[in-house]
């Protein structure tokens, strides 16, 4: 009996999206990723899509659908994904702890809306932070910022709350920060086992966090 190794692969490629797979903490980006504008970027995205929508056998005469490739192009690029461009990366600047206040900051329920990797589909969540500055703090809305920006492409809910405790660590100087993230993945909700209610919950900590009573005290103020 013949094979058919297409068959075997696109089984392989579902099999992989619906299993969570992360390949790196990083995400996984070309060398050339940034060679082109973000202009020349949409203007061939808005001809693909256009592709997609004509094999869907969309009308794109009609007046609804005629400027959706290029709506779509410019959401990706300008919205969405813009996360993936460095140049969209947050300023962190921080400042001394001049008030001495050394108990956790905890920042909760920041909303963030993120994309699948796998399906393309949302991610709607929220995350806590919290840290115990060693010397230094950070502006309240940064914390925000950077949730926000790592949400901003393609992702992996763990990858994510990987990418947000590193980047507040190098920030802040600091090992003692900890991590939450609860989220409906759409590709879970809308597709696949349709399962409504299901959310996902990540968590990332270090440093003084390590010892479960600090974590306890963080959880029950969340």
């Amino acid at each position: 009996m013949i094979i058919d190794e297409q068959l075997i692969e696109k089984a392989r490629h579902e099999l992989n999206g619906d299993g969570h797979i992360m390949t790196s903490t990083d995400t996984p980006m070309r060398a050339d990723a940034f060679d082109k504008t973000d202009e020349e970027k949409m203007a061939n995205i808005e001809k693909l899509f256009a592709g997609i929508m004509d094999e869907l056998g969309l009308d794109l005469t009609d007046d609804s659908l005629r400027g959706t490739p290029y709506r779509v192009a410019k959401m990706y690029v300008k919205e969405i994904f813009h996360g993936l461009n460095p140049k969209n990366k947050p300023s962190l600047s921080v400042f001394e702890n001049k008030y001495q206040y050394n108990k956790m900051l905890v920042e909760k329920d920041i909303t963030f809306d993120s994309t699948c990797e796998h399906h393309f589909l949302p991610i709607i969540g929220k995350a806590h932070v919290a840290y115990i500055s060693s010397g230094q703090v950070i502006g309240l809305s940064k914390i925000n910022r950077i949730v926000q920006y790592y949400g901003k492409r393609p992702q992996v809910q763990e990858r994510m709350t990987i990418q947000i405790f590193n980047e507040l660590k190098e920030a802040l100087n600091t090992e003692d920060v900890i991590i939450v993230i609860e989220a409906e993945h759409l590709c879970v909700s809308s597709r696949g086992v349709y399962d409504k209610t299901s959310k996902t919950t990540t968590l990332e900590y270090g440093g003084k966090f390590n010892d479960i009573d600090l974590r306890n005290e963080f959880y029950q103020l969340l």
